[in-house]
């Protein structure tokens, strides 16, 4: 696609259709872009109807992922929409992971379905959500046996992989499908040392957000279907709806460009990852006081999670005199390093087959140095910081098992369905007013985009404490109104 791409920016044909740059932007800023940005012309196929160029490389993606496939340049989130519409009609009912992300909540909204939520396992020792059980799924398969679908975000954001083969099973026994957000498990198929992909384990549709861990641009994903379950008929329709009419066809040869890389080089790539990546833990493992999830999944298995992707770089830390913002602020300042997100307690860094043992070596120099510095945050007095403080309650640090997976912490209780809720009317208030009313919006951090309350729950003393200790923070909130002071309720304003 990318060499038909520059060989038709070479050509003499005048273009007389959109896009209104008509590729003539020689002296301004971004030329080699435009260059090769077309629209829908001959010889370049059609997304919603491929049978050229387009249909190859989905065909091409079909031999490596092991199941039919659709592009998608409206990233991961268009696929979910997508699956979550073509599975689920108008009143029936979805068994949704209450960790996803907040595109899998639209989806329900968007097809007026209704969502029972599963509720994963809780790492109390990184404040972090696990996976969902099977034990969790046959639960809420019993007390909504009329369920015509299941989501699982698997892994998770910060890596955790739940038992998808287990929770195949339970849902092909009641004859539903099951939709796996693998967004961020993409590379799972290119080497046995990462957890198995969903796609293998009987997932009936997969949604891979290549760009997240592949080679790919920023946008691209993938959607892959298999077995008898998922109507492809209906998904092909939400797949044109929830997709742009007007695909990108530089994205389209980045998918391209992807999988050319991975067809070529998928095996060379994984062995420098491996190796480098084995390097970096063992000198993870001298850390004093800060500690790194992928150097102790193993002891979490069977009490929280299946598996763990090692390339997700979850660095705890939880104990010390910093936090995980304070963290997250001091590698990108003094080392240069950009994390991938901010938690309370932790920050997240995302390694791939395409990072670079600088990159490696850099990360594991900067946590070393740093940790030599540290101190509990009851005795550290270093340059750091100067002060002593207790953070007080993390985000997820109440006291609960690893294996009660019917707990969400920092959530609203449910109160009433979301469909309904979305249809009240609704008023702002005050955060600290909020305790006890019903939610009429999404309040989510972003980056990770996993809402914290959604329409129909309660918003609890909990989630009030945890969006202000946020907002202390600096933290980017969205679904927050008036300098993140306000959040939208059920109810009718009252008259000035």
């Amino acid at each position: 696609m990318y060499e038909k791409l520059l060989c038709n920016s070479r050509s003499d044909v005048y273009p007389c259709h959109m896009p209104g740059h008509k590729r003539k932007m020689a002296g301004f800023p971004m030329e080699s872009c435009y260059g090769i940005d077309i629209t829908e012309i001959d010889g370049f196929d059609n997304l919603h109807c491929p049978q050229g160029i387009l249909l190859d490389i989905m065909r091409r993606a079909e031999r490596l992922f092991g199941a039919e496939t659709y592009m998608l340049i409206n990233g991961s989130t268009a696929g979910i929409l997508s699956a979550v519409s073509a599975t689920l009609r108008r009143g029936e009912r979805i068994l949704l992971a209450r960790n996803s992300h907040k595109s899998a909540f639209h989806g329900v909204a968007l097809s007026g379905g209704r969502a029972a939520y599963l509720y994963p396992q809780y790492l109390q020792d990184y404040g972090l959500c696990g996976a969902v059980s099977p034990q969790e799924v046959e639960r809420k398969l019993s007390e909504y046996p009329q369920a015509k679908a299941i989501l699982l975000t698997s892994p998770t954001y910060d890596g955790m992989v739940s038992d998808v083969a287990a929770i195949a099973s339970l849902a092909h026994e009641r004859g539903i499908p099951l939709i796996v957000d693998e967004a961020h498990g993409a590379h799972f198929m290119l080497d046995q040392r990462f957890p198995p992909s969903a796609v293998s384990l009987g997932a009936d549709i997969v949604i891979h957000s290549i760009h997240k861990t592949l080679p790919a641009l920023t946008q691209t994903a993938l959607l892959h279907v298999q077995g008898k379950l998922v109507d492809r008929k209906r998904l092909q329709y939400f797949l044109s709806v929830y997709q742009t009419s007007s695909p990108s066809y530089i994205l389209m040869a980045g998918i391209g460009q992807c999988i050319s890389i991975l067809e070529q080089r998928a095996a060379e790539l994984c062995e420098r990852f491996f190796q480098w990546n084995q390097t970096f833990e063992r000198q993870m493992k001298t850390l004093a006081c800060m500690r790194v999830f992928s150097t102790e999944a193993d002891r979490y298995k069977g009490r929280g999670i299946f598996a763990h992707d090692t390339g997700k770089k979850i660095i705890s830390a939880a104990g010390t005199a910093i936090t995980g913002k304070e963290l997250y602020d001091l590698l990108l300042s003094r080392y240069g390093l950009q994390m991938e997100m901010a938690g309370q307690d932790y920050v997240t860094a995302i390694m791939t087959i395409m990072d670079t043992q600088e990159g490696f070596d850099r990360l594991g120099g900067a946590l070393a140095q740093i940790d030599r510095e540290l101190r509990p945050a009851t005795e550290w007095t270093g340059h750091l910081r100067t002060d002593k403080r207790n953070h007080g309650q993390s985000l997820d640090s109440r006291h609960i098992d690893h294996n009660d997976s019917a707990v969400w912490l920092r959530t609203g209780q449910p109160a009433c369905e979301m469909d309904a809720a979305l249809e009240q009317r609704w008023k702002s208030v005050l955060v600290e007013e909020s305790p006890g009313k019903i939610s009429a919006g999404f309040v989510h951090i972003y980056p990770p985009g996993i809402p914290l309350i959604v329409p129909g729950e309660i918003f609890t003393k909990e989630v009030v404490t945890t969006l202000l200790s946020y907002k202390k923070q600096g933290f980017m909130i969205e679904g927050m109104q008036d300098n993140n002071n306000k959040v939208c309720v059920i109810g009718e304003e009252k008259d000035a």
